[in-house]
């Protein structure tokens, strides 16, 4: 996905540290000013609640998005896509992208089979490679929508290809199937669940197209509109209530309300709190739970993945990648799957600029922001050198996030892995007493995106109004109650018909579409 859901370009706002380092009681704290804490912020002030305050541990509104300098030009550290566009239904991010007139570029990857290199450089034919790759696409998403409507087992995306009959195996094959799924998810198939992410619902719902952001001002510009509850008369983001560099390490909660701690020695007490850390620091050490969170909390926080996506930037002195027509997205057919497999150069985003990036993800994000850039600069050096000859410039710059070793953030996006059902998914949901969480990771639909973590900032804010103005307050442990009980029910839904055979001749349906595909493809080169 890439989107896929990352931090925060400087909006030029300026938070005032007006509320004393002391204790502070208000109505509800909001931990987190990412796009999740932004909205719910906004939505607790439609609602008539403004007694609150929005905890920030970096210098910065917009969380995962955030833009940097580079080379002379604006880029993109983390979320970079408006993904789900031109669909039946308007997705709110391209809404507010379009409120800020935010500069964009479609993305077009429907060249990209054409501009696979090997390791000898070579751009061999891809045409049947990528005729089987969008057969077995679209079988995965009809097994996983037989499988839903069975109430079946879970399956990953992995043992969908094995059932289709063609497993990606080799390099061609492997950087053609890295690009569909872990350029999406940000792990590979054998890792992630087929129900629960075939088809994408932000592509089923919003649109298929995708656009990058190519914005001087940055990506993050699209929170302005949501934040403007926290603007003065100059329109700059300048509000008490917002509090940037208060690192949250302690969290106390109960039905009599929630205390947060700070780093900084504050103290800040509220009827209700809302969580909008991503899953990541979750899974960390950063911020103690006082009690302890549940066991099924935990187990429901750790069952989850948080994805690494890492773009890597490069400035040479001088273009020798080609720029013509349906050449900006290009791959890399190594031996070893994901090894600096997805390029891009940024010629139509900012002409002239000689910038390409590579993108890595998973254990090759871990094992890159543990090594030297040098090291990094060295062996990307190598690749380009296998596409284009030994005679290409030596890049002048390199630009690598960090997002895993950053704490504030322990990764990118999540993603859902199998194993996890929707059951215990809603358990990742779930308040605990007055605590509520928010983040792209609680957004069943759409975790991993801008507008998941949006959605779920405006749903934790409107239960939480709930709560506070008619007493209505659900805690996720009342619902364990009712946890064996729904358990039996679901299992007791599921259809006992075989559908052994119905996947069968779903896997044929899709084998005779790749042959019918070949021979005309073969006939048409004859």
């Amino acid at each position: 996905m890439v989107t896929a859901v990352f931090v925060v370009l400087f909006l030029s706002a300026v938070a005032f540290h007006a509320l004393a380092a002391e204790d502070v009681n208000v109505d509800v704290i909001i931990i987190g000013a990412g796009m999740a804490g932004i909205a719910a912020g906004r939505t607790l002030t439609e609602m008539g609640i403004t007694n609150f305050v929005i905890l920030e541990a970096t210098d910065r509104v917009g969380g995962r998005i955030r833009n940097t300098d580079f080379a002379g030009m604006k880029v993109e550290m983390g979320a970079n896509w408006v993904e789900g566009v031109n669909g039946k239904e308007l997705n709110p991010v391209w809404d507010l992208a379009k409120q800020v007139n935010l500069r964009t570029i479609l993305t077009d990857t429907s060249n990209l089979s054409s501009n696979v290199y090997d390791a000898s450089g070579a751009l061999p034919p891809q045409i049947q490679a990528q005729a089987m790759a969008t057969a077995q696409n679209e079988y995965v998403n009809s097994l996983s929508a037989t499988l839903t409507a069975n109430n079946d087992d879970d399956v990953s995306v992995l043992t969908a290809q094995r059932l289709f009959g063609s497993v990606a195996s080799t390099p061609v094959e492997m950087a053609l199937d890295y690009q569909l799924y872990d350029g999406e998810f940000a792990e590979p198939p054998r890792v992630t669940s087929l129900k629960n992410t075939q088809p994408l619902p932000t592509f089923e719902n919003f649109g298929e197209d995708s656009y990058f952001a190519a914005d001087p001002r940055g990506f993050a510009t699209i929170i302005q509109p949501v934040a403007s509850y926290l603007k003065n008369t100059n329109g700059t983001i300048e509000d008490p209530r917002l509090m940037l560099n208060k690192v949250v390490n302690k969290i106390a909660y109960g039905d009599w309300g929630v205390s947060v701690s700070t780093e900084d020695g504050a103290t800040y007490t509220a009827k209700a709190a809302i969580a909008t850390v991503s899953l990541g620091v979750l899974q960390s050490k950063l911020i103690n739970f006082e009690p302890d969170l549940p066991f099924w909390k935990l187990e429901a926080i750790f069952e989850f993945n948080m994805a690494i996506y890492t773009k890597i930037f490069l400035k040479f002195p001088s273009k020798f990648w080609r720029t013509d027509p349906g050449t900006e997205f290009f791959l890399y057919a190594d031996d070893s799957r994901g090894y600096y497999p997805v390029w891009q150069h940024l010629e139509r985003e900012f002409p002239g600029s000689n910038i390409i990036f590579v993108t890595v993800t998973d254990d090759e994000s871990r094992r890159i922001e543990q090594q030297s850039d040098n090291q990094t600069l060295s062996e990307i050096m190598d690749v380009l050198r296998k596409m284009y000859g030994p005679t290409i410039p030596m890049a002048e710059e390199i630009l690598i996030p960090r997002w895993w070793s950053n704490r504030f953030f322990k990764g990118t996006f999540s993603n859902w892995p199998i194993g996890v059902t929707s059951r215990e998914f809603a358990e990742l949901q779930a308040p605990i007493d007055r605590l509520y969480f928010a983040g792209e990771h609680t957004s069943a639909d759409y975790n991993g995106y801008i507008h998941g973590a949006y959605f779920t900032g405006i749903d934790a804010a409107k239960s939480v109004a709930t709560c506070l103005k008619q007493g209505q307050c659900v805690s996720g442990s009342t619902k364990q109650k009712n946890k064996t009980k729904g358990k039996k029910l679901m299992e007791a839904s599921v259809c006992a018909a075989p559908i052994k055979e119905e996947l069968d001749a779903q896997r044929q349906h899709w084998v005779k579409k790749v042959k019918l595909v070949e021979e005309a493809l073969a006939a048409k080169c004859a």
